[in-house]
């Protein structure tokens, strides 16, 4: 017997001798109700509500992690992705570099040796004691350079004496001058990074070129990996060791094989392709899920490169834009530098597909398994409903990650009042704007090409004589209201 509140579409009953259902609404009448919500996650809800003896209800509402597709399914998927993973660890071993190549220092920039040191002491002076041998000021201020030679003819210097705490010449002393518009100031017990030029006179052989930020650095560090293992859990400490992993296939594959000299885009696909497979697989799970979302970014990852690769030549973008490009392209000028740019395009805008393809895969799959009667057109609609608001975000983050970088460059633009047209047809912004666009496209294609791969992939699972799915071996039985019975 039910009652009209409780019909037999909303609860599986399961009546034992002497069930007394009691008046609708009505709880405490007897000692033993059993009330159990199968939630899919393993959890179980267990309240008194007493209506009888032996009286069940059992809610299963498919909350839990995605059924696995058919056999069938998997060996199709696999037929895919194991040439594709074989060729990645072909193409690792074929160029993989063994190191990187050893070069004379040129002492510029970052090709200089360098040392650890310490501030040991600061002491004011006279600006106009350390600095005699500049040219006089002329008293003129409107210019930054009238300025800076008032300020050093006329202002407080500091005479910070060094003590170098690593290296061969460990203990040795040296002073440094640092001018009252200084942007980095010393202070004692700092620790700096100094650099060393052996063919320099003795006297100045060594210079303070930055600060010491290992320390905050670390701190930092540390809670981020903190706070990602306290709310990530184990996903966490795999995405963590995943991260680690992209950087060893970064410092120990990419970067060494395309100063070796290799094509820096083959280098760039490869090692892109690695990372993909290494990060998805140990953050998300060996499953057909993750394998869709990994063919997802592999597409849209080839159509980035296409793109980059079309726009960088016809934009006639060398690459060679800064003093760091410049550096590279002196110590190593068989580097092709264009195609530097294009390896960078592929991998900043491989770690946005991840995120954008495994969401993707994953709200389609969720669809399903709240209505596995959804055919693969009505979960293409749904998953790209919610897609499109991914897009927006995802395009909007990316645009202002690269305007963030470019900030300093905007800024100078800005006060040289140069027209939108100027700038934007300047080298140096336009390489930002085609990384920014191509990669937009790419992530914006990732949306739709993922999420027809997953409707396809999880609605063609095997069917049974009736045409439901079966799944771990049992039948899905469809029922009103949203929910579903297991048939086993």
């Amino acid at each position: 017997m039910t009652s009209p509140q409780q019909t037999p579409e909303s609860h599986d009953h399961s009546h034992g001798p002497g069930h007394d259902p009691g008046p609708p609404h009505e709880h405490g009448h007897g000692p033993a109700h059993g009330h159990g919500r199968s939630h899919g996650r393993g959890s179980s809800h267990g309240h008194d509500a007493g209506h009888g003896p032996g009286h069940a209800h059992g809610h299963s509402h498919g909350h839990g992690p995605a059924a696995p597709v058919s056999r069938h399914l998997r060996k199709v998927i696999a037929a895919v992705l194991i040439p594709f993973a074989t060729a990645v660890v072909v193409g690792l071993v074929v160029l993989w570099p063994g190191g990187t190549p050893a070069h004379e220092r040129t002492g510029v920039g970052f090709d200089r040796q360098t040392e650890q040191g310490e501030v040991v002491s600061v002491e004011q002076v006279d600006c106009k004691s350390v600095n005699a041998a500049q040219v006089p000021p002329t008293g003129d201020t409107s210019t930054p350079e009238g300025r800076e030679a008032v300020a050093a003819q006329q202002g407080e210097c500091e005479k910070a004496t060094i003590e170098v705490t690593s290296g061969p010449e460990k203990g040795r002393t040296f002073t440094e001058i640092v001018q009252p518009d200084a942007p980095r100031q010393l202070h004692e017990g700092q620790g700096v990074v100094v650099a060393y030029a052996p063919d320099a006179p003795h006297d100045l052989q060594y210079s303070v070129t930055d600060v010491n930020r290992k320390v905050p650095l670390a701190v930092l560090a540390g809670i981020f990996a903190i706070a990602v293992v306290v709310v990530g859990r184990m996903k966490g400490v795999m995405a963590l060791v995943a991260l680690a992993m992209s950087f060893l296939v970064l410092t120990f594959f990419i970067l060494p094989a395309i100063l070796q000299g290799s094509n820096p885009l083959i280098v760039a696909v490869v090692g892109s392709s690695a990372i993909m497979l290494i990060a998805l697989y140990m953050c998300h799970g060996l499953s057909a899920r993750t394998s869709v979302a990994v063919l997802g970014t592999l597409i849209s990852l080839l159509l980035i490169g296409l793109l980059g690769s079309l726009f960088i030549g016809w934009a006639s973008l060398s690459g060679n834009t800064d003093d760091s490009t410049g550096l590279i392209h002196g110590l190593y000028p068989e580097i092709d530098m264009s195609g530097l740019l294009l390896a960078g395009v592929i991998i900043g805008s491989l770690g946005v597909l991840d995120d954008v393809t495994v969401t993707q895969t994953s709200a389609v799959w969720e669809l399903h398994q709240a209505d596995p009667g959804m055919g693969p057109r009505a979960l293409y609609r749904a998953g790209i409903r919610i897609g499109r608001d991914h897009i927006a975000s995802v395009v909007n983050t990316l645009v202002l990650a690269y305007a963030g970088a470019a900030l300093p460059l905007l800024l100078l633009f800005s006060i040289a009042q140069s027209s939108m047209g100027t700038v934007a047809n300047s080298e140096l912004v336009a390489e930002e704007i085609v990384r920014t666009l191509v990669g937009s496209i790419g992530l914006v294609a990732a949306v739709p090409v993922t999420t027809v791969l997953a409707a396809l992939v999880v609605s063609a699972d095997r069917t049974d004589a009736d045409g439901l799915p079966v799944t771990g071996g049992r039948k899905t039985t469809a029922v009103r209201g949203g929910r579903r019975r297991r048939a086993k």
